[in-house]
């Protein structure tokens, strides 16, 4: 559980980082399965909507960046999204009731690794209130070397800056008042978590490093936060809910928003969407 301590500084501060979440036996077998999916990876040489690739992925050479909905892909990572010491973390912070509304797998292998540019998750899917986090389960030591998350600490308190090029959406912030001068890595050993609030500023530098960096997202939102963007089937939507009980009221709160629209020029996943960037905050795509 979390300490008094934990649960204040993340509302201050927007983040939280945990170790131990996970069993060593637990974070061998999350390796062999995405192990199996970067093999896999090697029959396809464009986007699939299981895959998202790497420049210069090749069969030969793998370059996986990216495993999209994975808990439609595997048992294992189903189990993960209702793990019961990651479930009773974010139920601490938001509250009982949960309801997931997105998870992905990003990789970064040793020497390469996409960045990702700085942006607000709230920008991509706001909702009627902002009790909404992602959590990232380290299945690698992320280092200040191989592009651990970083993040802009308590930016999640002030507003949702222009995450749109040229009239359309882009999925990085645009705004030329943002700056990243106070952000702050957050290593953690592998079986830990990284918890980071819907608003908070965060991105990820190129592996420099020798070793892999992969982080398992899972996107909790309370029961009672509502997509702005609507639901298309009141049944598919409470099948995302992993904790609680359904409730048609949803909680409204005054909350800053800016919608992602003009939609993104390239879809697929934020990396697609960031390309249309005329530079990168961190280097080399």
């Amino acid at each position: 559980m979390l300490t008094r301590e934990q649960i204040d500084f993340y509302h201050e501060y927007g983040y939280l980082s945990v170790e131990n979440v996970l069993s060593e036996d637990e974070v061998a077998e999350l390796r062999i399965v995405t192990d199996e999916f970067v093999e896999k990876s090697r029959e396809v040489t464009e986007h699939t909507s299981e895959f998202d690739l790497e420049p210069g992925h090749t069969p030969d050479k793998p370059r996986l960046r990216r495993l999209k909905s994975p808990i439609l892909l595997h048992d294992l990572y189903r189990q993960l999204l209702q793990h019961e010491n990651i479930l009773a973390h974010v139920s601490q912070l938001i509250g009982y009731g949960l309801r997931t509304n997105g998870n992905k797998l990003n990789m970064k292998q040793p020497g390469y690794g996409s960045p990702v540019e700085w942006h607000q998750d709230w920008a991509f899917y706001p909702h009627t209130n902002d009790d909404l986090l992602a959590v990232g389960v380290v299945i690698d030591d992320m280092t200040e070397e191989n592009g651990p998350l970083l993040v802009i600490p308590g930016s999640h308190k002030g507003p949702i800056y222009d995450h749109n090029l040229d009239g359309h959406f882009c999925g990085a912030v645009t705004d030329p008042a943002f700056s990243d001068k106070t952000a702050v890595s957050i290593m953690v050993k592998a079986g830990g978590i990284t918890i980071h609030h819907v608003r908070m500023l965060h991105g990820s530098m190129v592996n420099m490093s020798d070793h892999p960096r992969r982080l398992l997202l899972f996107q909790y939102c309370a029961i009672d936060a509502f997509p702005l963007s609507g639901t298309n089937d009141w049944d598919s939507f409470n099948e995302t809910i992993v904790r609680g009980e359904p409730t048609n009221i949803p909680r409204i709160e005054p909350v800053p928003v800016r919608m992602p629209y003009p939609a993104a020029l390239r879809t697929g996943s934020i990396y697609e969407s960031q390309t249309v960037l005329k530079e990168s905050n961190f280097g080399k795509r």
